[in-house]
């Protein structure tokens, strides 16, 4: 098991990789942040929102499911939100250069990093 520390550190090995926060969805606010190129305080109240209404949206439609991860793709940019499946209220957020960063390999490592950070 990996502290959060340890787990953005790695996720910032990924080529590409910009920044990453781990952000409690309930209050918005990150509770570990590595890296630059964007404002995580903003982006993690932000993308907190975003969380929430996916989760309200999926509540009205009746599904009984979970979230794996998010993906918004901007001109220049991937955002992977991704809620960890054993702290619920809790999720990853990593931004990424799209030029210079492969999407497959940085949602597997997104996924690894989940799989082994305790909070």
């Amino acid at each position: 098991m990996a502290n959060i520390r340890q787990s953005l550190e790695d996720l910032l090995t990924v080529d590409g990789a910009m920044c990453a926060a781990v952000v409690d969805s309930n209050s918005g606010m990150m509770l570990g942040s590595s890296g630059s190129g964007v404002d995580l305080e903003v982006a993690a109240a932000g993308n907190t929102e975003v969380v929430r209404a996916k989760m309200k949206t999926m509540r009205q439609l009746g599904l009984n499911d979970v979230i794996d991860d998010m993906l918004i793709t901007l001109g220049k940019q991937y955002h992977i939100i991704r809620p960890m499946s054993r702290k619920e209220g809790v999720f990853l957020y990593f931004v990424l250069d799209k030029a210079k960063s492969n999407l497959a390999l940085a949602r597997r490592k997104t996924q690894d990093v989940e799989r082994e950070l305790a909070i």
